[in-house]
């Protein structure tokens, strides 16, 4: 259990406050760095840097010649058959490689320049994606949609299915009867499909995605609340209270609800993986968040498509979504062990 929370922890802090950090914004396009493989090494690199020169040398219709370090850039001599406009040399400042260029001298009228471009030094961790925007920010941006969907959405669940579920069990009778199948009918209708529709519906805005997964993922917190509640609807503590003349909102909120809180945290463990999971496969089909926001399931849908030559983009995001999906599950299991335990307990000291 303790290893679970610290990796939920760790994971949480670092999508919280890493891209602080990272030193790259999330939807920063870096032309220069298309599907960089990760690395730990400041690039440029020398093949880059040389790549970019000619670049923006052939934009410019000149040539680059006798290039070499100089302070932290390079010092170079540009050549061309026509004097140079020095507002043309602003396209090593547009560049993800260089700085604003500096004229050192100029000679033969203006047709060759001497100038000082220093290098923006750059670190790209997971490497860049296929529009050569920063992986890992994105990883962590990523990480805090799904987390945020994952809470929100099983929030929802919570409120709909545990309010569903004892006023199901507490009322019992005919009421009990007609709320169960209105669940088992929704049971009946394909899952997945149903979000789909929701999600077409309604449109793929941020909170509306949390929502139309809240809203079906009650099912199951439904009927376990109904459970719980059809075993503590016969205690003495509530028929006390109907005794005294307690309304049925003061006996849901003051004894059903809170004897049931065991098992409804114990599920709500489980539950959040399952939303997270159920989002990514949204993302993953297309229908999640919009560019540029991303989460999990939309970096490793992007992963797919380009497995053959960029794995990593694959790799890291699926690495962080299986994480989470472990530690919660572990977690799950390890409260549904102790509300067993406590429910048995209970029962053990009740018996004569």
């Amino acid at each position: 259990m303790k290893i679970s929370l610290g990796i939920l922890g760790a994971i949480a802090l670092l999508c919280l406050f890493g891209p602080v950090f990272s030193g790259h914004p999330y939807d920063q396009v870096y032309r220069d760095y298309v599907l960089i493989r990760p690395s730990v090494f400041s690039h440029p690199t020398p093949s880059e840097s040389r790549a970019a020169l000619d670049a923006i040398a052939s934009r410019m219709n000149a040539e680059a010649e006798a290039s070499q370090e100089w302070q932290g850039g390079l010092r170079l001599t540009l050549r061309s058959t026509r004097p140079f406009d020095p507002r043309a040399l602003r396209a090593f400042e547009r560049s993800d490689v260089f700085g604003p260029a500096g004229i050192l001298s100029s000679a033969k009228e203006g047709r060759e320049l001497e100038i000082a471009v220093p290098l923006k030094p750059a670190v790209f961790l997971f490497g860049t994606d296929a529009n050569g925007r920063d992986l890992f920010t994105r990883t962590l941006i990523a990480g805090r949609i799904s987390l945020a969907v994952g809470l929100l959405a099983s929030f929802v669940a919570l409120t709909i299915g545990v309010a569903y579920g004892a006023v199901a069990g507490y009322t019992g009778g005919r009421t009990d009867v007609l709320m169960m199948r209105f669940v088992e009918t929704v049971y009946a209708l394909p899952f997945i499909f149903l979000v789909i529709v929701l999600v077409m519906v309604f449109g793929r805005q941020f909170a509306l995605i949390f929502i139309a997964i809240g809203a079906v993922e009650w099912l199951d917190m439904a009927r376990i609340v109904r459970g719980q509640a059809l075993s503590i609807r016969k205690q003495e503590f509530v028929a006390a209270a109907e005794a005294l003349g307690a309304s049925t909102p003061a006996i849901l909120w003051r004894h059903i609800i809170p004897n049931a809180a065991g098992p409804i945290t114990a599920y709500l463990t489980v539950l959040i993986p399952r939303v997270i999971l159920l989002e990514s496969f949204v993302s993953f089909l297309g229908l999640g968040v919009q560019e540029p926001l991303t989460s999990w399931g939309v970096l490793i849908a992007d992963g797919a498509r380009n497995i053959q030559g960029s794995i990593h983009l694959l790799v890291f995001p699926a690495l962080f979504l299986g994480a989470t999906l472990g530690a919660l599950q572990s977690l799950g299991s390890t409260w549904h062990a102790g509300a067993f335990e406590a429910a048995y307990e209970r029962r053990d000291k009740a018996s004569p």
